[in-house]
């Protein structure tokens, strides 16, 4: 037997409801045949002007409503929220300088000099800006200081470099790990932790700094050298990476240290201003109290963050690379012990 034919009915909900042209259909018929079909309805393509579903999947993540015309940010999706520090350890960081003992050492520490005169050039520092050449990595005093731009573009700079060695290490390990078919002793999560925490820094200056074509330019090329330059390194000697690794937090500690030494003296007024409002993502990042974070904080915060690489890089590069676990695969003290050991943990204190 035939089935009776649907007719569209007209809606304005977006949907095409459908009901039967003939009503004369006998029960049985609606019963056995039709149930199925009864409650179906069909979705049409909606109007241009017609609200837009919400979804989790959204690529694009609008402003949350709060109401009145309010809006707010949407939470930042972290895949490594920030730990936090204590009051204690972020005012307790120093500069210091690990003396190189081998010749994988005294190499590291040379290719860092001349990675501080490259970045001394690209960023413009001219020679009374520049601190005391016999003890490049303690020293924080120069003749003239920076200015608020030359520090944001010197901190940019720093962490757009900082931020490749940890995934070129932690990349490096997770194959030989899936290629040995082994553990990788707990090494992996470090480095690319650290790597991420790299690029937040970088994050959170760009919020009050837009870096131009020719400094783009620069970071380009500088990012293609210096992340092959590491593969190489790392796979001829991850402890002589780490220790560059291990120099080239020492520089960053300086310079956010000498950083706070030109804030408190007074020479970067628009920071210290009791209106300047850090940018929101570092408040969201770190857990800062919001409305009462200062820069000194964010500096404070970002300093300890390079402080503790510094431990752990020169840690890393005391033990033995294949044997050894790493005694900082869980986050909480391991890393605040790291931040106050300037020069890392020797391998016989953790045996």
């Amino acid at each position: 037997m035939a089935l009776p034919r649907f007719q569209p009915m007209a809606s304005t909900n977006g949907y095409v409801n459908l009901t039967l042209r003939n009503a004369m259909v006998p029960q049985t018929i609606l019963a056995k045949q039709l149930r199925p079909y009864i409650a179906t309805t069909f979705y049409r393509s909606p109007r241009q002007d017609s609200a837009q579903p919400s979804s989790a999947l959204l690529v694009q993540t609008p402003d949350v409503g709060l109401g009145n015309g309010k809006t707010a940010r949407p939470p930042l999706y972290l895949t490594w929220p920030h730990p936090g520090w204590s009051e204690k350890v972020v005012h307790e960081i120093i500069t210091s300088h690990r003396k190189p003992e081998t010749f994988g050492d005294r190499f590291a520490w040379r290719v860092i000099r001349v990675c501080r005169w490259a970045m001394d050039l690209v960023t413009g520092l001219g020679p009374e800006q520049q601190v005391d050449t016999n003890h490049p990595s303690t020293a924080t005093a120069a003749t003239r200081p920076l200015t608020e731009s030359q520090w944001l573009v010197r901190f940019i700079f720093l962490e757009s470099v900082a931020g490749v060695p940890g995934m070129v290490a932690g990349t490096l390990r997770h194959l030989h790990s899936i290629r040995r078919l082994k553990h990788d002793q707990g090494w992996i999560k470090t480095l690319l932790e650290e790597s991420y925490n790299e690029r937040m820094h970088l994050l959170t200056f760009l919020e009050m700094y837009k870096p131009g074509w020719l400094m783009r330019s620069m970071i380009f090329v500088a990012q293609g050298i210096f992340y092959n330059t590491m593969f190489v390194s790392y796979l001829v000697s991850p402890k002589v990476s780490h220790r560059f690794v291990g120099y080239l937090e020492e520089e960053a500690v300086h310079t956010y240290t000498r950083c706070l030494r030109e804030m408190d003296e007074g020479h970067l007024p628009a920071w210290t201003d009791t209106n300047f409002k850090i940018p929101d993502i570092a408040i969201r990042y770190w857990n800062l109290k919001n409305g009462q974070a200062t820069m000194k904080d964010l500096i404070l915060y970002i300093r300890a963050d390079e402080a503790s690489h510094r431990g752990v890089n020169h840690t890393l590069g005391n033990l033995d690379q294949v044997k050894d676990r790493n005694p900082f695969s869980d986050n909480g003290s391991q890393k605040e012990t790291a931040a106050l050991r300037p020069t890392g943990l020797e391998r016989e204190e953790l045996m």
